[in-house]
């Protein structure tokens, strides 16, 4: 089974790149043999269970991702991306760290929001995800009002739902896209409350790059009702 064959088309278009520069043998390898053991199979219930869920979407090269199922290996994870070469790098370090509570739903996150159960999920995470930038390109951002109506329904109460990013922009958007559905609280009232990492952060690779080239992340932790 090769990457991607295991998923529901949606009804709806995606935007952004699924493939980048040719994948390693070793990656190849992994994407051939590894991944069909961690992909989601949406037709079956999700591994949600009793104990603690955490979901991140969009892991990239699933640094942040596997640091956190290293070192919480309790928890349940489950990671979005449909972006070939993340899958390969986190399929990498799943193989190094021979991490074994982490699935992989390597296509479109939208087809598999309404799978999740509600009041399921202990954490939600969305890290510097795709601006886009272009005025007439927000609607595709992300955040939007359904999707966050989506993280409501399937954070328990007291679940957390963490957002990073490196452009000031998205950040007011988030705010103020969470504040209008109300379902959520949070700290700090200006972008600069929000400067600082939590303590279990992990740097990744697209975040060392922001900072280098001069931009500043904000952190925000919103807290479901």
């Amino acid at each position: 089974m090769t990457l991607g064959e295991n998923k529901t088309q949606p009804d709806f278009k995606f935007y952004g790149r699924i493939k980048g520069v040719r994948l390693s043998d070793r990656q190849s390898n992994l994407v051939d043999k590894l991944l069909p053991q961690l992909r989601l199979d949406l037709n079956q219930p999700l591994p949600v269970g009793h104990g603690d869920v955490w979901l991140e979407i969009g892991f990239g090269g699933g640094e942040h991702l596997a640091s956190q199922a290293i070192n919480n290996p309790e928890t349940a994870f489950i990671g979005a991306e449909p972006f070939v070469n993340g899958v390969a790098k986190l399929l990498v370090a799943v193989e190094e760290n021979n991490i074994s509570n982490l699935r992989i739903h390597d296509g479109d996150v939208r087809v598999l929001l309404p799978k999740i159960p509600d009041s399921s999920l202990s954490r939600l995470f969305l890290l510097y995800p795709d601006p886009w930038h272009k005025t007439r390109h927000r609607k595709r951002r992300m955040v939007n009002d359904e999707t966050i109506t989506h993280f409501h329904r399937m954070l328990k109460p007291g679940g957390v739902f963490r957002f990073a990013s490196d452009i000031e922009d998205y950040v007011d958007w988030t705010v103020s896209v969470i504040k209008k559905h109300g379902g959520f609280d949070f700290t700090g009232k200006s972008v600069q409350d929000w400067r600082q990492a939590p303590d279990d952060w992990h740097r990744t690779r697209y975040e060392a790059k922001a900072i280098r080239e001069g931009r500043v992340p904000s952190y925000i932790t919103f807290k479901r009702k």
